[in-house]
């Protein structure tokens, strides 16, 4: 009987999850699979689209520009993240700084892309800072130089990101055993210490989560890139996300693009899937 009602639960979530994510993800493998430009007749080319894929320098590239953007989004967020939660806990007016740090999730990120466009432009505030303390000379149009739009791209999603993996590692640092700070405070252990010894392995669960999360959203990542370079300069920081949309939408090739899409997928469980086992 108990088992009749957990089935009469789990098999509406079930269903659900059937027709909004299997479904459409079975027809994108089919997709993948055929040369369709969305309307007409459909033509089978087997894997020659997962071939043009892996060979077209365009394509391929937009996914080494999309790991690019992991060490951004996931290698400068979760460790700052780590070290502001664990200031944060002794702070004593924490709660302002919590509410400063989460602004960027409660700004839409097609405002935040706008922002930071005007900010990072020639006439922008980052350029005139440079300019007031000396250092005029290496001032440019950050996201309009094919030489460091992609990093520029990569420290806008640091900055949306880091406010959600401050808060994820502060709610896991608040719920370590307090026993275990004093008995770090009574050893002696400074603030570095104190991160190693007792905040790292009691957030491992948490700091999983944000290593996760911040990956997909540099591998799947879309809105950011085409609000502030829309793949420019040249192919600078073409994502996968991006080349997708194009394909798809405006160059009318849906099987190329699924193949893609299909690839990125694989992608983002190769790289998730170590984080999660060592999370656990």
């Amino acid at each position: 009987m108990r088992r009749l009602v957990g089935w009469a639960f789990v098999l509406p979530a079930l269903a659900v999850y059937a027709v909004f994510v299997l479904r459409p993800l079975a027809s994108t493998v089919r997709y993948s699979l055929y040369r369709w430009d969305g309307v007409g007749p459909s033509t089978w080319v087997g894997w020659d689209n997962y071939r043009t894929v892996l060979t077209d320098p365009d394509l391929y590239g937009a996914v080494g520009h999309a790991l690019v953007l992991v060490v951004f989004f996931t290698g400068v967020p979760v460790p700052l993240a780590l070290l502001a939660a664990s200031v944060i806990r002794h702070a004593a007016a924490s709660g302002p700084v919590r509410v400063v740090l989460l602004l960027p999730q409660a700004v839409p990120l097609v405002a935040a892309g706008i922002a930071w466009s005007l900010l990072l432009s020639s006439t922008g505030a980052v350029n005139r800072l440079l300019d007031a303390v000396g250092l005029g000379g290496v001032t440019r149009a950050w996201l309009g130089d094919s030489s460091t739009a992609l990093a520029a791209v990569g420290v806008i999603g640091a900055w949306v990101l880091l406010g959600l993996c401050t808060t994820l590692l502060l709610v896991g640092a608040e719920r370590i055993d307090p026993a275990l700070y004093q008995a770090a405070r009574l050893d002696g252990a400074g603030l570095w210490q104190e991160i190693r010894a007792v905040v790292l392995p009691g957030v491992s669960r948490e700091l999983g989560v944000c290593a996760t999360v911040t990956a997909i959203a540099a591998l799947a990542g879309f809105d950011i890139v085409y609000v502030t370079t829309r793949g420019g300069p040249g192919e600078a920081t073409t994502v996968p996300g991006l080349e997708v949309f194009s394909l798809a939408f405006a160059q009318r090739e849906v099987g190329l693009a699924s193949a893609l899409a299909v690839v990125s997928a694989v992608v983002v469980l190769v790289v998730v899937a170590p984080v999660l086992r060592w999370s656990r």
